[in-house]
């Protein structure tokens, strides 16, 4: 079980966060995500599906298109909670800021996700 949640924390780095499309987004969403599931990032949290991807659709409207966001050190999972480190930058270069998401798993998929951004 673990390493399908450690792929599923990957997933959402690379078919949510990383993805411009908000029609594919919506669909990787909907495997990643419960139904009743809750972001909160940087003063912001955002409740249910619709209300995610609104949120991360203005988070990647900020960034020059070319931003992408990539795993930095392997997922750690501990019973129903995950950490991943991750960077965002131009694609195939060093990250220009960096992060962590702590994500609670419910049924196999995320419940909550918990967006840190690193102090530069």
């Amino acid at each position: 079980m673990q390493n399908e949640l450690a792929q599923l924390l990957e997933e959402n780095l690379k078919q949510v966060w990383s993805e411009r499309d908000e029609v594919r987004r919506m669909k990787a969403i909907k495997n990643v995500y419960t139904n009743a599931s809750i972001l909160y990032h940087v003063g912001h949290k955002a409740e249910g599906l619709d209300a995610i991807n609104k949120s991360v659709t203005a988070v990647l409207s900020s960034m020059p298109p070319n931003f992408v966001f990539t795993k930095l050190k392997p997922i750690i999972i501990n019973n129903s909670i995950g950490r991943l480190i991750w960077g965002v930058g131009p694609e195939g270069q060093a990250p220009l800021s960096t992060g962590m998401d702590i994500a609670h798993f419910e049924n196999g998929k995320i419940k909550s996700l918990y967006v840190f951004l690193d102090s530069e």
